[in-house]
């Protein structure tokens, strides 16, 4: 996998920009082809997921994308949907195409109504900037950011396919199908349908194994449009894809809101995959996992407790447990009995700022991988004044 720079700007025939003022932004992005998409599961959806889905749905193409931060859009009823519409033609209109191969997002705060006509404004603003260079990409992704405190993208290059992506978002992240908001774009020459299919599978692999705080958002949402221009295998595009969207749901554990540490989960030994998923989720959702991580703390009975009340199939006496971090690796337990002797080099381990908890079931041979970060005090201070 070759690590390339410019984002999505690196795909040829995407363009991109931003435009911000205080906490609102507009991001723009242009390019033209097959399209897919997948949604949070939230009952509560906010407007331009539906008006997207619906896009989607008629024409299976995109030629353009309009995001925006500052209100989310969501629990808005009509007014909302016709807002997140009105977008859509705003964008429609600069690039000459139907309303309907166009994507609209938001995200920032539930239940407030857009205000359009600084929308309108910072529309003016960025499509004046629409351009494929390098700077193009982190622009647009600047311009959606919420509480996020870096930019999210990435581009690779994989046996002559590209695939590259920006992704936004740092809380309310427990994500049903989807992450907060994502674009992907790929030179490959695929179908709606084809390209559906992988997106679902490298989601499941990636954004639906990442977790900050458990809650999902109602904006959830992640597309994928392909130009077109290159024919390729189509096992090496969901490599690329795959790693792609990993490397995106890592950068967004690592900027977990208020986050001072990153850690993965790594589940083997799984009698089936649902299994090692269910662990593997449980052990990076849990709070007193997330805080003893936060505190150094290397109290692994609740790393065990959580892989207990996970709903996977589990033999405390075939158990395997360690962490692996700072060039270091400690076990705690080893089938099914406790390794005296191991807290201190646990605790080293554990003052980190990256750790892998290490969990082998003994009973089959399923694996997977979870993405989280630590819960600090900070997290408690953004949420507690979020509107304010």
């Amino acid at each position: 996998m070759q690590m390339i720079d410019g984002g999505i700007c690196a795909v040829p025939g995407v363009r991109a920009s931003g435009a911000r003022q205080g906490k609102w932004g507009v991001a723009l992005i242009a390019a033209s082809g097959t399209a897919a998409g997948m949604f949070t599961t939230n009952k509560v959806r906010a407007a331009p997921l539906d008006v997207t889905a619906e896009h989607l749905a008629a024409t299976g193409r995109l030629e353009g994308v309009i995001a925006n931060s500052g209100c989310a859009n969501a629990f808005t009823g009509q007014r909302g949907l016709e807002d997140a519409r009105e977008m859509a033609r705003l964008l429609a209109g600069f690039l000459g195409t139907d309303e309907k191969k166009i994507a609209v997002a938001s995200t920032g705060v539930i239940g407030r109504y857009m205000d359009m006509e600084l929308v309108a404004k910072l529309f003016e603003d960025a499509k004046a900037k629409l351009r494929d260079d390098k700077g193009a990409s982190a622009e647009a992704a600047r311009a959606i950011m919420t509480t996020d405190t870096r930019v999210k993208e990435i581009a690779v290059e994989h046996k002559g396919v590209r695939v590259a992506g920006i992704v936004k978002g740092a809380g309310m992240i427990e994500p049903n199908v989807a992450t907060m908001l994502c674009f992907l774009y790929t030179d490959a020459d695929l179908t709606a349908e084809t390209l559906k299919g992988c997106l679902k599978d490298a989601v499941q692999d990636s954004f639906n194994m990442l977790t900050v705080d458990g809650d999902t958002s109602t904006n959830d949402a992640v597309l994928i449009t392909a130009t077109g221009q290159v024919k390729c295998r189509l096992e090496d595009f969901s490599e690329a894809l795959r790693y792609v969207c990993i490397e995106l749901a890592r950068m967004m554990a690592k900027d977990g809101e208020g986050a001072s540490k990153y850690f993965e989960t790594k589940v083997t030994g799984a009698k089936s995959e649902r299994d090692a998923r269910l662990a593997a989720k449980a052990v990076a959702a849990s709070s007193l996992v997330k805080t003893a991580v936060f505190g150094a703390d290397p109290n692994w009975g609740r790393i065990i407790c959580a892989v207990g009340y996970s709903g996977a199939e589990m033999d405390p006496a075939k158990v395997t447990l360690g962490l692996e971090g700072k060039g270091q690796e400690v076990f705690m337990v080893k089938a099914g009995s406790i390794v005296e002797g191991a807290l201190e080099q646990a605790r080293e381990i554990m003052s980190g700022d990256s750790i892998t908890i290490k969990i082998d079931l003994g009973l089959g041979k399923a694996t997977a991988r979870g993405f989280g970060c630590d819960l600090t005090h900070e997290y408690v201070n953004i949420n507690a004044n979020y509107t304010t």
